[in-house]
């Protein structure tokens, strides 16, 4: 395998060190050989209801069903033996925990997952289904983390941060350079935030790329915590609501976010029920099944329409790993 410029980081390290665009292009060469392109399809029935020329990055698509997977394969790919000996442990609402589960399965290293007690059912057993041991610990996203970097250190396992690690965010941003070698012209790229490594990564592979293409952040209005940290470019924790998981978070990451403060031109809050919202429109106008945090930059884009007039843009499918009862839930 050849050297990445990158190596796994330290909590420390991670605050203050980002990747480059070459690392991004290091991990699509890393990623090449374990995962195929997720598709960029055109849907003239979205384009309708924008009013501007709507491109999906489809990447429900993916094996474990979110653009997680691109991370921990290419974080994964590059942990040094002995680490790989001890296992990894990481805390997730889910789609971040799959992605683990899934690259420890392909490069045989043990997973520790810690998830909140009322994760999402279907990722939760996904998750074991790829073999790792999934423990449901904590309250919340939050007590989860703390927890699960407690068992990490009594366990002797490396911890692996969702949101604070170079590697991760290289890997998830192939996601916008594949949108861009499909699309080149695309004026504006709506992406989801929870812990904002994917916002992060589109950010930088965007303005690497042509600075004038228009990067617009998305979360959940009733889980601000990364929307208020990069208003503020401050540090800011929040209450953390939102019936979507993969935006639940009630604290920042400070490695995106210091990334974003850079390159991130709007941040948007979307409701719970224009998520629900969203959900409903992609299964009706685009027959496919998107999680309500993968729906969330469909429903940014038509809070917006009215900017959006005659550009052509793509919105981040993230993932479409909805439960039965959240499905249930939009479709009422």
């Amino acid at each position: 395998m050849s050297q990445s410029t990158l190596s796994p980081q330290t909590h420390t390290e991670a605050e203050s060190i980002g990747p480059t665009f070459a690392d991004v292009l290091h991990a699509r060469r890393v990623l090449a050989d374990y995962l195929p392109r997720t598709p960029l399809h055109h849907y003239p029935s979205l384009d309708k209801l924008l009013g501007a020329q709507v491109y999906v990055k489809h990447e429900n698509y993916q094996p474990i069903g979110a653009f997680k997977v691109r991370g921990g394969i290419n974080f994964l790919a590059h942990l040094p033996q002995d680490q790989r000996d001890l296992g990894v442990a990481t805390a997730s609402t889910g789609n971040h925990g799959q992605s683990i589960a899934y690259a420890a399965q392909l490069f045989g290293i043990r997973a520790v997952i810690v998830v909140p007690e009322n994760a999402n059912p279907v990722k939760v057993e996904a998750m074991q289904a790829l073999g790792a041991d999934v423990r449901q610990v904590g309250e919340d996203f939050e007590a989860a983390k703390k927890n699960g970097a407690r068992i990490a250190a009594e366990e002797g396992l490396r911890w692996v941060s969702s949101g604070d690690e170079p590697l991760l965010i290289a890997g998830v941003a192939t996601h916008t350079l594949e949108i861009l070698e499909d699309q080149p012209d695309v004026e504006v790229i709506f992406v989801p935030i929870g812990g904002g490594s994917g916002a992060a990564g589109a950010s930088l592979v965007a303005k690497s790329i042509n600075p004038k293409i228009r990067v617009v952040g998305v979360q959940a209005s009733a889980s601000p915590a990364a929307y208020l940290t990069w208003r503020a470019h401050a540090y800011h924790e929040s209450e953390s609501r939102t019936f979507a998981e993969g935006l639940a978070t009630g604290a920042p990451f400070m490695m995106p976010q210091r990334m974003l403060w850079q390159r991130l031109d709007d941040f948007l809050l979307v409701e719970d029920d224009d998520m629900r919202q969203a959900v409903r429109l992609y299964l009706e106008k685009v027959k496919t099944l998107a999680e309500p945090a993968g729906a969330a930059p469909l429903a940014a884009a038509l809070q917006i329409k009215d900017q959006l007039a005659g550009k052509k843009i793509a919105l981040i499918l993230s993932g479409g790993n909805i439960s039965p009862d959240q499905l249930r839930l939009c479709l009422e």
